[in-house]
């Protein structure tokens, strides 16, 4: 006899992202000479971390992996602590259920689903984007705020949706003529949404976006990323 990879049957399509989260707990962190079935119920962040990247690389097809900042804000995350820092995280343990039984605070969903939304988002619309590392993406809105408020007007940045799964949004900031600034989010785009009309050219159409942060005008960083507009009747 020999043990096969883990196998989830389901039902109905809706339980598609939880069967991938058992599979893919099963798939890295199983001993491979276990009792079947036993899998352990609490595995090192770090180890967490390098599963999340070489999921996150595969299943997007791009050699741009997560960086430290990315692996600090999922911790943040998913132990739900904005106080801890980055050698703090690494000595701690992630379970089973704060990676996908436990709903995250304030949200429907666990850290898995709104985790494979995004992987779901990057790979469908955003894998040239994410690998020009034009997106951010993995970045708190209280740290952007943080980011943007000393920038000029019309700087800008992309980051997913923490409210919704499978969203990435556009945050910039806008100065009064008093020299106060105010940091704005646009309602997230959704992988229908990019379908009808690319993230560049919805980029290019916002007249309020100048530089992408920290200071590359936006026509010198999405210029690649831009369609040929139709002229004429269309």
């Amino acid at each position: 006899q020999v043990l096969s990879l883990p196998i989830v049957v389901i039902v109905h399509g809706n339980q598609d992202n939880n069967a991938k989260a058992t599979v893919l707990w099963d798939n890295a962190f199983s001993e491979i000479d276990r009792v079947p079935f036993v899998v352990a119920e609490r595995v090192s962040w770090e180890k967490m971390c390098d599963t999340l990247n070489l999921k996150f690389k595969a299943e997007v097809q791009t050699t741009k992996g997560l960086l430290k900042e990315h692996y600090f804000f999922l911790a943040q995350k998913i132990f739900n602590d904005h106080s801890a820092s980055l050698e703090d995280f690494q000595s701690r343990s992630v379970s089973w259920a704060q990676f996908n039984k436990e709903i995250l605070p304030g949200r429907g969903f666990t850290f898995w689903q709104w985790f494979d939304g995004v992987l779901d988002l990057t790979k469908r619309c955003l894998k040239s984007y994410w690998s020009d590392r034009l997106i951010i993406g993995f970045i708190s809105k209280q740290y952007v705020c943080k980011l943007l408020s000393t920038e000029p007007d019309g700087t800008f940045l992309l980051r997913f949706s923490d409210s919704e799964i499978g969203g990435v949004t556009i945050a910039h900031v806008i100065r009064g003529k008093d020299g106060s600034s105010q940091v704005e989010n646009i309602q997230p785009f959704s992988a229908k949404d990019l379908s009808i009309r690319s993230l560049g050219d919805r980029i290019r159409d916002l007249g309020q976006l100048r530089n992408l942060y920290p200071n590359i005008p936006k026509d010198q960083a999405f210029g690649s990323h831009y369609n040929k507009e139709q002229t004429g009747k269309d």
